[in-house]
Formats: structure tokens, sequence, C-alpha cells
């Protein structure tokens, strides 16, 4: 699903009871997280909740990092908000994740003005995280890529 699909999705529903509904379908789609990766290392730190993220890296065409999350959470609105931030982030280039303001495309969501500060804040640095990853991946390519 594209960033605008997602946009356009939580336009047409209207009321916030059927959008709270609508992203925690959308965490139960997540796949299935592996247990053993429940550890402090993958542990997103910030969230009130516990939110754990894994981040797979290969290389494409022009030898840039491409970047795929895994991602879960132990309550079910932000297992969605994990969902949603994956759908915005999975399968970019490093390059791509650090141009994405995660936030401001949940602002064009809306769900800022619908969440608590805390789980504001838990986006906030789920966002943090995703992109500290794609810059370890930019700065560990080779020197002409981290160089461009």
């Amino acid at each position: 699903m594209s960033i605008q699909q997602l946009i356009e999705d939580f336009e047409f529903i209207e009321d916030w009871e059927e959008k709270y509904r609508y992203i925690i379908e959308l965490g139960r789609n997540l796949e299935p997280f592996p247990e053993s990766e429940r550890n402090e290392q993958n542990k997103v730190h910030g969230c009130v909740s516990q939110v754990w993220l894994l981040t797979a890296i290969e290389t494409n065409e022009e030898g840039e990092p491409v970047l795929t999350f895994t991602g879960d959470s132990d309550a079910h609105i932000v297992r969605g908000l994990v969902s949603i931030l994956l759908e915005v982030y999975s399968g970019k280039t490093a390059r791509e994740i650090l141009e994405i303001d995660g936030l401001a495309v949940l602002g064009q969501i809306g769900l800022q003005d619908h969440l608590t500060p805390q789980r504001s804040n838990g986006l906030a640095s789920m966002v943090k995280r995703i992109q500290d990853e794609a810059r370890k991946a930019l700065e560990s390519s080779s020197p002409s890529i981290s160089g461009r």
C-alpha cells in the first residue's frame, strides 16, 4: 500500500471509532514476529507499550541499502500504528527513508490529534529508530554511496 493509498483510506472513514477499528485491523495483518527477536536489542524505547522492530538490509542494483522492517507490539492499537509505519517506510532505500517525514504522514491521516501524548511520543520514537537504522545502513554502505 502506498502512502497516498493509506491517506485516502483514512479520509474515506469519517468516524474515529471506525478509524481505530481500521488501525487495529491493520495490526492484525502484520507478519508474525519471531519470539526469539523480542529482546532488548530490538525493543523501541520511548513507547508506553512494548514495541519491537527488526531491520533487514539488502542492496539494490544501484548498490544502495534497502531496509525492510518487521515489527510488533503487545497492544492492539500500537500494533496497528506499527503496521502503518511499516507501510510508510519498509522496502525503501535508506535515502528514501530519510526523506520521508513519517510524523507528517501520520498528521495527514489525522492521528496526531486523536492519540494520547504518550502514544504520540511512542510514534516519534519509532520513526526515530527507523531513521537511525537508515542512517547506519547508509554510513556502512560503500563510500561511493554515502558520499553522493
